[in-house]
């Protein structure tokens, strides 16, 4: 489990003065004791559960109590909320375009069909009003897609599995990947580095690959399956139908598959990391072709212990 993981990281740096507080962040009490002589908090917690009630309770409710148990502590001088870069919205764009901080976020993310999404953008609106409304200097780091040892699934940006063939939906589509190690050292940055209070970051990698590369080297290094390329106009033509079925029979279907997220997910889009870069001073460590060949290392381990 990952508090075994983390119980086991304290224990082989004892001199580093690591104090592991276990606890529940939907307990007030339980944020009040974590909180405590705390000068900057990274809240990268969020819950699991594919419901909207789950998804909003534990992500919105329990960043809402650690910021209400931080508001009590005089010594915070940094929140760093780990967002997403589920909350974009892409649909205003042309094909190609740039996605950067810059770009709007959903503004009606419960159309979008995806718990996650709403919650991650009531959790950036809930931490931007406490930094309005109570002077909290927050940062904001949304990741694309992290990959790595401890997450082995193939995005959805590439694909979906069913019916035991493989969708592959992404095409010579840009992947926004950024490797584990690389995201974490941002993250990082994002918490120490002086004078970014109140900014958007979004983390991706130098020499990102095509879904199609992707799929082709995960193949090759893990495992062959059977896959279906599904050309764009085909992918949108479904989501279109899905969705007005869905709105026909009063979400009976539910809209899982929707114009909104095919913009989000399917649409050709290209990603920059240079905000990241120029005010916080970081550069992906590891390249794209050392973090697969560690990615695919992890697949096979995770394969052979299935």
């Amino acid at each position: 489990s990952h508090v075994a993981t983390l119980d086991a990281l304290a224990g082989r740096h004892r001199g580093a003065r690591i104090q592991l507080v276990k606890g529940n962040l939907l307990s007030r009490e339980d944020c009040a004791v974590a909180t405590r002589d705390v000068a900057v908090i990274f809240h990268l917690a969020v819950g699991g559960g594919k419901s909207f009630p789950e998804a909003f309770m534990n992500s919105v409710i329990t960043t809402r109590n650690l910021l209400e148990a931080s508001l009590r502590e005089t010594c915070l001088r940094r929140f760093v909320n780990i967002s997403s870069f589920a909350v974009y919205s892409n649909t205003q764009k042309p094909r190609w375009r740039l996605l950067d901080e810059s770009c709007p976020v959903e503004t009606r993310p419960e159309l979008r069909g995806e718990a996650y999404c709403f919650a991650k953008v009531k959790q950036d609106e809930l931490v931007t009003e406490y930094g309005r409304r109570f002077g909290i200097p927050y940062v904001i780091v949304r990741p694309g897609y992290v990959y790595g040892p401890g997450h082995e699934e193939i995005s959805a940006r590439v694909g979906i599995g069913t019916f035991g063939v493989f969708l592959h939906l992404g095409g010579w589509n840009t992947l926004p990947f950024t490797y584990v190690d690389n995201c974490a050292e941002a993250i990082a940055l994002a918490g120490l580095k002086k004078g970014v209070e109140g900014k958007v970051f979004n983390v991706v990698d130098d020499e990102l690959p095509s879904s199609r590369r992707f799929l082709r080297l995960y193949k090759q290094n893990v495992r062959r399956f059977a896959s279906i390329g599904v050309p764009r106009v085909v992918s949108y033509a479904v989501c279109c139908l899905w969705e007005m079925y869905s709105k026909w029979s009063d979400e009976q279907l539910p809209p899982v598959f929707n114009r909104r997220r095919w913009h989000a997910y399917w649409k050709k889009t290209r990603y920059s990391n240079e905000r990241t870069k120029a005010q916080l001073g970081w550069t992906p460590k590891v390249s794209m072709e050392e973090g697969f060949r560690r990615y695919f290392e992890s697949c096979q381990a995770r394969a052979r212990h299935a």
